[in-house]
Protein backbone atom coordinates (compact mmCIF):
# COMPACT_ATOMS: atom_id res chain seq x y z
CA UNK A 1 0.00 0.00 0.00
CA UNK A 2 1.66 3.03 -1.40
CA UNK A 3 0.56 6.41 0.29
CA UNK A 4 2.21 9.83 -0.25
CA UNK A 5 1.35 13.18 0.77
CA UNK A 6 -1.14 15.41 -1.13
CA UNK A 7 1.15 18.11 -2.05
CA UNK A 8 -0.53 19.43 -5.42
CA UNK A 9 -3.84 19.79 -7.17
CA UNK A 10 -2.79 16.99 -9.32
CA UNK A 11 -1.79 14.57 -6.15
CA UNK A 12 -5.27 15.77 -4.77
CA UNK A 13 -7.12 14.80 -7.88
CA UNK A 14 -5.64 11.13 -7.85
CA UNK A 15 -6.60 10.40 -4.19
CA UNK A 16 -9.96 11.71 -5.29
CA UNK A 17 -10.12 9.30 -7.46
CA UNK A 18 -8.64 6.59 -5.62
CA UNK A 19 -11.15 7.32 -2.75
CA UNK A 20 -14.03 7.13 -5.48
CA UNK A 21 -13.32 3.65 -6.53
CA UNK A 22 -12.89 2.43 -3.10
CA UNK A 23 -16.08 3.79 -1.51
CA UNK A 24 -17.78 1.70 -4.89
CA UNK A 25 -16.32 -1.66 -3.84
CA UNK A 26 -17.56 -0.85 -0.03
CA UNK A 27 -14.17 -2.20 1.51
CA UNK A 28 -14.65 -3.65 5.44
CA UNK A 29 -12.74 -1.54 7.83
CA UNK A 30 -9.51 -2.98 8.85
CA UNK A 31 -8.87 -4.75 5.62
CA UNK A 32 -6.24 -3.14 3.57
CA UNK A 33 -8.57 -1.17 1.30
CA UNK A 34 -10.68 -0.24 4.09
CA UNK A 35 -7.27 1.24 5.94
CA UNK A 36 -5.94 3.09 2.15
CA UNK A 37 -9.58 4.66 2.45
CA UNK A 38 -9.30 5.58 5.90
CA UNK A 39 -5.87 7.09 4.93
CA UNK A 40 -6.65 8.62 1.75
CA UNK A 41 -9.68 10.31 3.28
CA UNK A 42 -7.61 11.87 6.47
CA UNK A 43 -5.02 13.06 3.35
CA UNK A 44 -7.54 14.77 1.25
CA UNK A 45 -9.42 15.99 4.44
CA UNK A 46 -6.27 18.05 5.23
CA UNK A 47 -5.47 18.78 2.07
CA UNK A 48 -8.40 20.33 1.79
CA UNK A 49 -8.61 22.56 4.92
CA UNK A 50 -5.46 23.93 4.07
CA UNK A 51 -6.48 24.95 0.30
CA UNK A 52 -10.02 25.14 0.59
CA UNK A 53 -11.04 26.55 4.17
CA UNK A 54 -14.32 27.90 5.32
CA UNK A 55 -14.93 30.83 6.60
CA UNK A 56 -17.24 31.31 9.40
CA UNK A 57 -20.55 33.13 8.49
CA UNK A 58 -21.32 36.53 9.44
CA UNK A 59 -22.92 37.33 13.06
CA UNK A 60 -25.96 38.47 11.97
CA UNK A 61 -26.55 36.07 8.92
CA UNK A 62 -25.35 33.41 11.43
CA UNK A 63 -28.34 34.70 13.70
CA UNK A 64 -30.62 34.91 10.89
CA UNK A 65 -29.87 31.45 9.29
CA UNK A 66 -30.57 29.80 12.88
CA UNK A 67 -34.15 32.14 13.22
CA UNK A 68 -35.31 30.13 9.98
CA UNK A 69 -34.04 27.06 10.89
CA UNK A 70 -35.78 27.31 13.74
CA UNK A 71 -39.06 29.45 12.74
CA UNK A 72 -37.79 32.06 15.68
CA UNK A 73 -39.37 35.47 14.84
CA UNK A 74 -37.65 39.21 16.46
CA UNK A 75 -39.84 38.22 19.45
CA UNK A 76 -38.53 35.04 20.22
CA UNK A 77 -34.43 36.80 20.05
CA UNK A 78 -35.78 39.12 23.36
CA UNK A 79 -34.71 37.19 26.48
CA UNK A 80 -31.42 36.85 24.87
CA UNK A 81 -30.97 40.21 23.47
CA UNK A 82 -33.31 42.46 24.94
CA UNK A 83 -36.25 44.77 23.75
CA UNK A 84 -37.70 44.03 20.00
CA UNK A 85 -36.24 47.30 19.30
CA UNK A 86 -32.77 46.02 20.29
CA UNK A 87 -33.28 42.99 18.40
CA UNK A 88 -33.94 44.78 15.21
CA UNK A 89 -30.86 47.09 15.80
CA UNK A 90 -29.18 43.98 15.76
CA UNK A 91 -30.25 42.70 13.06
CA UNK A 92 -30.51 45.46 10.76
CA UNK A 93 -26.67 45.95 11.83
CA UNK A 94 -27.56 49.26 13.39
CA UNK A 95 -25.80 48.18 16.42
CA UNK A 96 -23.67 45.01 17.84
CA UNK A 97 -23.65 42.22 19.87
CA UNK A 98 -22.14 42.21 23.11
CA UNK A 99 -20.23 40.33 24.95
CA UNK A 100 -23.56 39.30 27.10
CA UNK A 101 -25.89 38.93 23.58
CA UNK A 102 -23.20 36.81 22.38
CA UNK A 103 -22.82 34.05 25.28
CA UNK A 104 -26.99 34.36 25.40
CA UNK A 105 -27.59 33.55 21.66
CA UNK A 106 -24.74 30.93 21.89
CA UNK A 107 -26.31 28.82 24.57
CA UNK A 108 -29.91 29.75 23.84
CA UNK A 109 -29.56 28.65 20.31
CA UNK A 110 -26.40 27.10 19.82
CA UNK A 111 -24.74 29.37 17.20
CA UNK A 112 -21.09 28.66 17.66
CA UNK A 113 -19.57 31.61 19.63
CA UNK A 114 -16.86 31.54 16.72
CA UNK A 115 -19.65 33.13 14.57
CA UNK A 116 -20.87 35.26 16.95
CA UNK A 117 -17.49 37.27 17.82
CA UNK A 118 -16.54 37.65 14.25
CA UNK A 119 -16.37 41.46 13.11
CA UNK A 120 -19.65 41.62 10.90
CA UNK A 121 -19.45 42.63 7.30
CA UNK A 122 -21.64 45.80 6.05
CA UNK A 123 -23.85 44.00 3.55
Amino acid sequence: MEIRPIRSEADYKMALKDISRLMESDPEPGTPDGDRLDILATLVQAYEARHFPIDLPDPVEAIKFRMEQAGLTAKDLEPMIGRRNRVYEILNRKRGLTLQMIWNLHKGLGIPAESLVKPPSNS
